[in-house]
């Protein structure tokens, strides 16, 4: 199940509750160090050169833990008891290169700022640009709070232990966590802690999806409408359709504006598509809309405009808001147990709630919940690093999957168009929450299988496995 975002204090009860069980440290150690080795493994190969960096606390155990079960690296420990005395060795062994750098030096024990020599020997590491592998947080970051103790390093990877510290999350630790992981079997008694933030594990979609009526047929997986598309960015509507069918509802109807037409249609196949007008209708029953990707040209026609409001207010069916959009929603209230779905990046999210994005990205939970208040309630799919699935209360959801090369023009487009595929099934939306938590990871967790094949993968090479990776 996922996991709460835990502060330091929060961290050192849980121990203690593990303690005073009768379970040794020492197996915590053992097993932090087996899950330490298996990563370090992953990340090189056959021969490659690994530099083991210790301190005498017990992230420097996890990391001596590790060591026997790199037998077919080429591994050196370095001990640092004492920066300064263990500088010049630090210098001998970046001139090697090491594949990968494993950083054990400091825990989240750490409170007091680092003095020079700690300064000087982090900041030397930092200037060879080595990958960097750290344990539970990078050495000189406080954890609770993402602001560095003078200096840290900075890693590529943070194995953060038993659960993720809130300040890891936070957006000016982002430069020296990395990639935040998590090590969750590791022997530590089921975490007594809960949270406002709760960080998604591959194991919260064991059930995930319903299992298909052997009898059901197009109806029974329902007609997802699809409002997008217009000159010069008629690429939206056809991504956004075809990441709908790969949620596989029985039915996708793309409404598009008029110019862009032919080149939306000429592009789709199994999907239907119509041009917009102010007369027309939405299938009698569609049971999930999508709007607003690729509508960004200049000469829209008002009435479309009017049409997205109205359907926003009105319709029964859910309906996600998504790019263009998001600038047409009314502030009114719609039906009692109606499912709205905005999915803003940093700037569209400022624009919702009159700030700037610097501000949404200072505190992204609260610009969740500030949206939701604003458009009633409705779900917010928060994008970017770290994706927040949420609303105005309850339970905000932390996205671990994905990577920066995600940032592509057509990626959100993708993403809207899955979600208005699983919110079309009338048996996925028993659980909107859900729904939304698995295609928002479903997105990150293909992009990061691509990645590891290929550096040159495109929003049209996700669309392919979209739904297909476990």
């Amino acid at each position: 199940m996922s996991l709460p975002v835990i502060s330091i204090g929060q961290m050192r009860e849980w121990e203690q509750a593990t303690w005073a069980t009768g379970r040794p440290e020492a197996e915590v150690i053992r097993r932090v160090g087996e899950c330490l080795a298996r990563r370090a493994l992953q990340l090189t190969s056959t021969d490659d050169f690994i530099l083991l960096l210790a301190g005498k606390g017990h992230n420097g155990d996890d990391v001596r833990a590790a060591r026997p079960l790199l037998a077919d690296r080429r591994v050196e420990l370095l001990n640092v008891t004492s920066p300064a005395a263990s500088l010049r060795q630090l210098e001998l062994f970046l001139g090697q290169n090491p594949t990968l750098v494993v950083d054990g030096l400091f825990g989240i024990g750490l409170n007091r700022p680092l003095d020079a020599d700690w300064t000087a020997f982090i900041t030397r590491l930092n200037g060879a640009h080595p990958r960097v592998l750290a344990v539970d947080a990078p050495s000189g970051l406080n954890a609770d709070t993402g602001e560095t103790f003078g200096v840290a390093v900075q890693a590529t990877i943070t194995l953060t232990v038993g659960a993720p510290k809130v300040g890891l999350l936070k957006q000016n630790a982002w430069p020296f966590v990395g990639q935040l992981e998590v090590a969750n079997d590791v022997g530590l008694l089921p975490c007594p802690n809960t949270s406002e933030l709760h960080w998604i594990v591959p194991e919260d979609f064991k059930r995930f999806r319903p299992v298909r009526p052997v009898a059901g047929h197009k109806g029974t997986f329902g007609h997802v409408a699809i409002i997008a598309g217009s000159l010069g960015y008629h690429g939206a509507a056809v991504l956004a359709a075809r990441a709908a069918q790969r949620a596989q509802p029985g039915l996708v109807t793309v409404f598009t504006h008029e110019p862009a037409y032919y080149p939306v249609a000429m592009q789709l196949q199994s999907a239907m598509a119509n041009a917009w007008s102010a007369a027309g209708k939405l299938p009698a029953d569609a049971t999930a809309l999508l709007v607003g990707p690729g509508l960004a040209a200049a000469d829209l026609p008002e009435e479309m405009r009017t049409a997205v409001r109205k359907l926003w207010r009105d319709a029964l069916m859910p309906v996600i808001a998504d790019a263009s959009a998001l600038d047409w929603l009314p502030l009114d209230h719609v039906p009692r147990n109606a499912v709205r779905v905005v999915t803003p990046h940093p700037g569209e999210a400022a624009r919702l709630i009159k700030t700037t994005a610097a501000r949404v990205q200072e505190d992204r939970p609260h610009a969740l919940r500030e949206i939701s208040k604003r458009l009633g309630n409705c779900w917010v799919v928060l994008k970017g690093h770290q994706t927040l699935i949420g609303r105005s209360s309850g339970e905000i959801f932390v996205n671990s999957s994905g990577n920066p090369h995600l940032a592509q023009g057509g990626s959100g487009d993708a993403l809207a168009g899955y979600v208005a595929g699983l919110l079309a099934q009338p048996a996925v939306q028993a659980d909107v929450g859900l729904a939304l938590r698995y295609a928002v990871w479903q997105h990150g967790v293909v992009a990061d299988a691509l990645q590891s094949r290929r550096r040159n993968w495109t929003v049209e090479d996700l669309l392919e496995d979209l739904g297909n990776v476990q």
